[in-house]
């Protein structure tokens, strides 16, 4: 998904800013879109009075390091840290960024590189830069990758908020401030609805290479294992480079279509939205009809309303993580009574977006064949398997 086009002209304005000057050319390449794409961004910037323009190259009309005439100080600079490449967290910067500008306080986005302890030096180098509080989502594509943040976390001595984080109980940043989407709560909307349209066999397509997608995994596990109509479950990777943790077994990392007859599956929920996408373009180039064959449920809720069908999908809250992380931040930073006692732990429930991706099994009417039965298990393991050896 794309990047409002306000926050992608915040970035080029605080490259320009941190540098003096820069290349259009090199702006694009840093901010992965066009050249053209950036030179309108620049003419905007530049029409409104906050960059100035040469030939392929940008200015900043105040000299480097200091801020804008009539902006916030550089003490009310609040520093954000994100991944890069991930669009989940598109919605949550914008929630967050309508929150702090509406204060008054100045936006300093950090987007962290593909990396284990990427965050680090971008946080101390906002702390040097005089960032009084932090917004932050660590990558953390494994346990161990989480586990080894956990004692420089823990020393930060300026107000912080993890968003979509949650350290281990007991483990030295747990007294760190969180907002967080109840992922169980998700896992469990996208079970209910499908055992209420009558699947009773459902395999779990996840990530494993986040908080999030370790998060889901457990959770459907536990509801799926204790659910009492739910006769047969599996879990496997969503994608081969989507584990980090492993060893997986043969199951876990076996092609969908082929666990699906395994399990005589009628349904599948699939983690994240990109993920699902693919995979129900595999499915029908193998035949497999969604949902007249097979049901799905996407999580994430990016892009999932613009698949072909438009993909039932569980949609945690994220724009209001960003709003609600921020909030809390500002009672910290401004010292709103009571926000400086104990630490909160907020959880946000996700909703489930009903669309054209699901049906009953035992409902004929929506079968264009109009053959009974045409969703059940064994009919499913039939197309696959003939899918399979075509």
């Amino acid at each position: 998904m794309r990047e409002p086009v306000d926050l992608r002209r915040q970035r080029i304005l605080a490259a320009v800013q941190a540098r003096g000057t820069a290349r259009v050319r090199d702006l694009a390449a840093e901010l992965q879109v066009s050249v053209v794409t950036v030179r309108r961004d620049v003419e905007e910037l530049t029409r409104e009075g906050r960059l100035l323009r040469g030939h392929g190259v940008v200015r900043s009309p105040v000299p480097v390091g200091e801020a804008p005439e009539g902006g916030p100080p550089d003490g009310d600079r609040v520093a954000v840290v994100v991944p890069a490449r991930h669009s989940y967290l598109t919605e949550t910067l914008h929630g967050a960024r309508t929150v702090l500008e509406e204060a008054g306080l100045r936006f300093a986005l950090h987007l962290a590189p593909q990396a284990d302890g990427a965050e680090r030096p971008l946080v101390e180098r906002a702390l040097e830069d005089g960032a009084r509080g932090l917004l932050l989502a660590p990558r953390w594509r494994s346990l161990a990758a989480e586990e080894a943040d956990y004692a420089w976390l823990a020393a930060l001595e300026v107000p912080t908020v993890l968003m979509e984080r949650r350290p281990r109980p007991g483990s030295a940043p747990h007294a760190l401030d969180s907002v967080c989407s109840d992922h169980g709560y998700g896992a469990h909307l996208a079970v209910e609805h499908l055992v209420g349209l009558g699947h009773r066999r459902i395999v779990f397509a996840t990530r494993d290479d986040s908080p999030t997608a370790r998060s889901l995994r457990a959770a459907f596990a536990r509801i799926a294992g204790a659910h009492p109509l739910v006769e047969e479950w599996a879990w496997a990777l969503s994608a081969p480079e989507s584990g980090q943790e492993g060893p997986y077994s043969a199951d876990e990392t076996a092609e969908l279509p082929a666990l699906l007859r395994k399990v005589g599956a009628t349904a599948v929920v699939l983690h994240g939205d990109v993920d699902a996408v693919m995979i129900v373009q595999r499915l029908a180039a193998e035949g497999v009809r969604v949902p007249e064959d097979c049901s799905v449920v996407a999580y994430d809720d990016v892009v999932a309303g613009l698949a072909t069908p438009p993909l039932t999908a569980v949609a945690p809250p994220k724009g209001e993580v960003g709003r609600v992380a921020a909030d809390l931040l500002l009672q910290r930073l401004q010292g709103v009574p009571g926000a400086g006692g104990a630490v909160r732990r907020v959880e946000l429930l996700p909703r489930l977006m009903v669309r054209g991706s699901t049906r009953r099994i035992d409902d004929p009417d929506d079968d264009p064949g109009g053959a009974p039965g045409n969703g059940s298990g064994s009919e499913l393991g039939n197309e696959l398997g003939n899918a399979s050896t075509e």
